[in-house]
């Protein structure tokens, strides 16, 4: 009795029966004391982020209960829940290391990005971040009012801005805007905001832009002509 072998060896270009038309593709039959099946390792590199220990500064408490880690310092306090992939541990030395609980796939990816979201909650709380941006353009200009971001990007009326809660921002020249804080992600999310007002046009450049960001710029129509 013969059956058909598990794999039906089809070149690159080629198209099965049910995508469209075959191009002379046949099965191949074969004895059925041949068939048998190829058992392959997928082997999971190790993160190379991940296995890297993080130092903790003697300015900050961490207190960790199995898959949550809370981390307090001067500037304020954050914590971070870690998936079942991950665990963390506080060596003697007073170092964090992260470690994998699975081989898989998913498990690597958790531990370089949780390795990663731990080293910047730890510094956050010790030393913080900051993000600047450059407004550039005729009559664009900030101020802060208060509580609140009030800029001039050439709409009928200012722009005003309450800063989140945890934040601060700084004008500088009336043009250089800074928004630091201990929370990265918060900084980040609310610098995106501040920029989608404005975002940097390809041909002049006008806009609002991160101070180490290239705009690529374009030629207008008129740098065409010869």
């Amino acid at each position: 009795m013969a059956s058909l072998s598990p794999s039906l060896h089809l070149p690159c270009n080629s198209r099965t029966g049910f995508l469209g038309k075959t191009q002379g593709i046949r099965p191949r039959v074969i004895p059925a004391g041949r068939v048998g099946f190829v058992r392959t390792v997928v082997e999971c590199k190790e993160s190379r982020i991940g296995k890297k220990p993080i130092d903790v500064p003697s300015n900050v408490t961490l207190t960790l209960e199995e898959q949550f880690v809370k981390a307090k310092g001067p500037l304020g306090e954050l914590s971070l829940s870690y998936p079942g992939e991950v665990k963390v541990v506080k060596e003697e030395s007073g170092k964090l290391r992260l470690y994998k609980t699975a081989e898989t796939k998913r498990a690597n990816q958790m531990h370089g990005l949780f390795r990663t979201l731990t080293d910047n909650i730890i510094i956050g709380v010790s030393k913080g971040f900051d993000k600047k941006l450059q407004l550039v353009g005729v009559g664009y200009r900030a101020a802060v009012e208060g509580n609140d971001l009030v800029m001039n990007l050439g709409f009928s009326h200012p722009v005003r801005m309450a800063v989140p809660e945890g934040l601060q921002v700084k004008v500088e020249e009336n043009t250089r805007i800074i928004v630091s804080g201990y929370d990265k992600s918060a900084i980040g999310q609310f610098a995106a905001t501040i920029k989608k007002w404005r975002p940097p046009e390809p041909y002049k450049g006008k806009g609002i832009r991160y101070a180490d960001e290239v705009v690529r710029r374009k030629e207008g129509k008129a740098g065409k002509k010869k």
